[in-house]
């Protein structure tokens, strides 16, 4: 089997958000059974597609696109931030996150220290993160203790994880 990360290109952004909002939404739908809103709105993708410093990257094995990131770079310090990572649905639990993290490790080797965030009901991403891919738990948003970078209300509320990996 081959596999790339490449570069996104313009004509790949709509498979890659519908891609993306299904991953996410399944994902969800798993824990919540009356789920009836968006996880994942196409605006939340577009902001992060249009950060300072954002490079997406489609994940492609034997020419099918099968996952896809979005990271923002800070070249000054490195201090790199993971907005989005997913596999298309129902082909997870192949390694293909895991292909998908290690060459974005390797296309941002300067990086010293990653950080994302991911909702407390994710056991699947939590697994990921940290077991898989070296991250640590570093904080947990919840009421008492919310995200500042954030306003309104999430899916799950507001209990996510803040999760960071210091590269060595």
């Amino acid at each position: 089997m081959s596999f790339e990360l490449s570069p996104l290109k313009p004509e790949d952004i709509p498979l890659f958000k519908r891609d993306m909002q299904i991953a996410f939404q399944m994902g969800a739908a798993s824990e919540f059974s009356d789920l009836d809103v968006q996880v994942l709105p196409e605006q939340d993708i577009d902001s992060s597609l249009n950060a300072k410093g954002s490079v997406a990257y489609k994940a492609i094995e034997d020419g099918q696109i099968v996952g896809g990131v979005i990271v923002v770079i800070d070249n000054f310090t490195q201090h790199n931030h993971l907005d989005f990572l997913y596999v298309k649905h129902g082909i997870q639990s192949r390694g293909i996150g895991k292909k998908i993290w290690e060459q974005v490790e390797k296309l941002h080797a300067g990086t010293k220290v990653w950080e994302t965030v991911t909702p407390y009901f994710e056991k699947r991403n939590i697994h990921f993160y940290i077991n898989r891919c070296g991250f640590s738990a570093v904080e947990f948003y919840n009421p008492h203790h919310k995200d500042p970078g954030t306003s309104e209300e999430m899916i799950g509320g507001d209990y996510f994880f803040r999760l960071e990996k210091v590269m060595k």
